[in-house]
């Protein structure tokens, strides 16, 4: 239980003192978080009834007055400018999951298609929170009691302003890297990454052949790698296609597709290369100067 502190007159003022170099919020107006996620964050606080310490919170973030902030598993750290010379030591804990739950969730996780390629792209699947409530977690506290809060002001009330402004640039930093959260609950970014890569990459397809395997696991081994040109591959006697041998005689556009082989991959019983033609054709009508 927190203990409740009076506020000595002398720590009274009528406003905090003003610093050169804090961290400033980059919303300079209305609302603070953009993505759902860090709205999720905010609409979770917001719920705990915090009121107009918030609004002060969201004042003191966009004035500057939080000059340091770090994140490492289960525990944000601060120090943030009041009114008094000494900054303020703030600290918010959350409990991290246990390396059990981890595995539990990164195999749920690797499971859905969807989410897997979300993450390895960088984003935070909308429905994420429904893997965690299936395994009885949950990925943003849902209650004030499941955070751990405590500033040194002389403020009773938690959480006071300087713990409202943490909270506001904390839900920034979410923004700008969805990542952040599964960290401050014990998993690094690189870490959940490769595990999705191995899981996704060694699961073998559902009746599939060894080699649709082989080349479903290079496919998501490479990823990364997936978007960036390579070089054309020669034919036995050393020399690449020239642009109108690759397009045919005819000129079609999806006619480059003819010159390769025909992958064992697919979906249902369509091959890949049958399901790409219909892009090749449609990119040909609508930008014809380009394609010729």
């Amino acid at each position: 239980m927190t203990e409740r502190r009076q506020i000595p007159r002398q720590a009274w003022s009528s406003g905090p003192r003003k610093v050169e170099g804090g961290i400033r919020a980059r919303s300079k107006r209305g609302e603070i978080a953009r993505t759902w996620w860090s709205r999720r964050f905010i609409e979770v606080l917001e719920s705990f009834g915090m009121g107009g310490r918030l609004l002060r919170g969201k004042n003191y973030a966009r004035s500057g007055q939080v000059l340091s902030m770090s994140l490492s598993t289960s525990l944000v750290i601060a120090q943030v400018q009041g009114s008094r010379p000494e900054p303020y030591r703030v600290r918010i804990a959350v409990k991290a999951f246990s390396g059990a739950q981890w595995s539990q969730l990164t195999q749920a996780l690797a499971q859905q298609a969807i989410f897997a390629a979300k993450l390895l792209a960088g984003e935070m699947p909308t429905d994420i929170e429904d893997v965690f409530t299936h395994l009885g977690l949950k990925l943003f506290p849902a209650t004030l009691r499941e955070l751990s809060m405590d500033c040194s002001c002389p403020d009773w009330e938690v959480p006071c302003k300087h713990l409202a402004a943490t909270c506001y640039l904390l839900a920034e930093s979410f923004d700008a890297d969805p990542f952040q959260i599964l960290a401050w609950r014990g998993r690094e970014r690189q870490e959940l990454l490769d595990s999705l890569r191995r899981l996704r990459g060694g699961r073998p397809t559902r009746n599939a052949a060894p080699e649709q395997v082989a080349d479903t696991a290079s496919l998501v081994a490479n990823l990364d790698d997936f978007w960036i040109a390579g070089q054309p591959e020669a034919d036995p006697a050393g020399s690449f296609p020239s642009p109108e041998q690759a397009a045919g005689p005819i000129g079609r556009p999806d006619a480059l597709l003819d010159a390769l082989d025909r992958p064992s991959i697919g979906v249902g019983e369509h091959n890949l290369l049958d399901l790409l033609r219909p892009a090749y054709r449609a990119i040909a009508d609508q930008h014809p100067a380009e394609t010729r």
